[in-house]
C-alpha cells in the first residue's frame, strides 16, 4: 500500500516566517503583503516529505476578506495562491503534485451559515483563479454534504481528480460520527460513492474522532464495491472546537499531547484501516510533516 504525504498548515508556519497574520483574513492576508513568504512555506513542506502541498486559498472567501475585497479580488488572489504553488514545485525539483483549496465557502464548522443559492457566486472565481495549476481539487473542512455536492457541478470538465474533507463533531461523544452539521458519517460516504468522487478524507478535527469515521468509510465502500476511492485524514492540533466556534473568533490554542511522535501514532492507526492519504491540518508543522514521511514511507 502506497501512502501519499499531504502537507500541513499553513497560518502557524507563516506566523514561523514572520509574514503578516491576523484576523479576519488570516492566510490570505500575506497574499496581499508578502507571497514569498507563503511560497516558501510550501517548499518548506516539500522539502520535509510533502507529495501534495495545498494551495493558500483557504481564506479567499468574503467570511475572511470581506464581501468587497472578495469580489475585487477573489479570482487574483486564488491565481496568486495557485501561481505560489506551482513555483514552489518548480523551485523544488521534486514532483509534489498541487491540491486547489476550496474551502468552505461560508465559514468553518458553521453549518448553519451555509447559503445555498451563493455556491457558484462564491465558488467559481476561486476554482477559475486556481484552475490552470493544480493536479487535484480538494474540497476541505466540509461540515454538510450539500458542500461538494454543490461544488463538484461547476469545477472544469476534465479528468483531475476531487478529493472531499469532512470535518467531525469533537466536541462531545456522539453515538456515531458525525459532520459537524449533525449529518451520519455513513450518509456523507454514500452521497460521496454517488457523487463519484476520487477521495474521502476527514480533516480539522481532532485525531480521536477521525478512527471510527475511517472504519465507518472503509465498510461502506466495500459494501458498494467502491474500494477504488481512497480514504486519507488530516488533523489538527487543536482543543475540541465548540458548536458556536467560528474561523475569527482567535487563534486557537494547540495541545500540549500531540507532538510530532504523538500525532504520527495516529497516523499509523489510519494507515493500518487503510488509509493512503495522510498529512495535517492548523497547528500541524513542518516538523510533523517530517515524522510521517520518515516512518511511512
Amino acid at each position: 500500500m502506497t501512502i501519499t504525504i499531504l502537507d500541513g498548515g499553513m497560518s502557524r508556519e507563516l506566523m514561523r516566517l514572520n509574514a503578516p497574520f491576523k484576523q479576519p483574513e488570516w492566510s490570505a492576508l500575506s497574499l496581499y503583503e508578502k507571497p514569498s513568504a507563503v511560497q516558501q512555506v510550501h517548499e518548506d513542506f516539500i522539502a520535509n516529505g510533502a507529495e501534495v502541498i495545498t494551495t493558500n486559498s483557504y481564506a479567499v472567501v468574503p467570511f475572511h476578506i470581506g464581501e468587497q475585497r472578495f469580489s475585487a479580488d477573489g479570482k487574483m488572489l486564488a491565481d496568486l495562491a495557485g501561481r505560489l504553488a506551482k513555483q514552489a514545485v518548480k523551485n523544488s525539483g521534486k514532483s509534489a503534485k498541487i491540491a486547489g483549496s476550496l474551502p468552505p465557502m461560508f465559514g468553518s464548522y458553521r453549518a448553519d451559515l451555509i447559503q445555498a443559492d451563493r455556491f457558484a457566486e462564491i465558488a467559481q472565481p476561486i476554482i477559475d483563479g486556481l484552475a490552470p495549476y493544480v493536479d487535484i481539487w480538494l474540497c476541505e473542512t466540509q461540515s454538510a454534504i450539500i458542500e461538494p455536492t454543490s461544488i463538484k457541478p461547476l469545477l472544469p470538465k476534465d479528468d483531475r481528480p476531487l478529493w472531499v474533507s469532512f470535518t467531525l463533531t469533537d466536541d462531545e461523544p456522539t453515538p456515531e460520527p458525525q459532520l459537524r452539521s449533525g449529518e451520519p458519517v455513513a450518509l456523507a460516504i454514500e452521497k460521496m460513492v454517488e457523487l463519484g468522487v476520487d477521495a474521502i478524507l476527514f480533516n480539522c478535527c481532532q485525531p480521536e474522532v477521525i478512527e471510527q469515521a475511517l472504519a465507518i468509510t472503509q465498510s461502506i465502500l466495500k459494501a458498494k464495491n467502491a474500494t477504488h476511492i481512497q480514504t486519507g485524514a488530516y488533523a489538527n492540533a487543536f482543543a475540541p472546537q465548540p458548536k458556536d466556534a467560528t474561523a475569527n473568533d482567535g487563534l486557537d490554542e494547540v495541545r500540549k499531547d500531540l507532538d510530532p511522535e504523538a500525532y504520527l501514532a495516529w497516523a499509523q492507526k489510519w494507515t493500518a484501516q487503510g488509509a493512503t492519504i495522510v498529512g495535517g491540518c492548523c497547528g500541524i508543522g513542518i516538523e510533523y510533516i517530517n515524522t510521517l514521511a520518515k516512518h511511512l514511507k
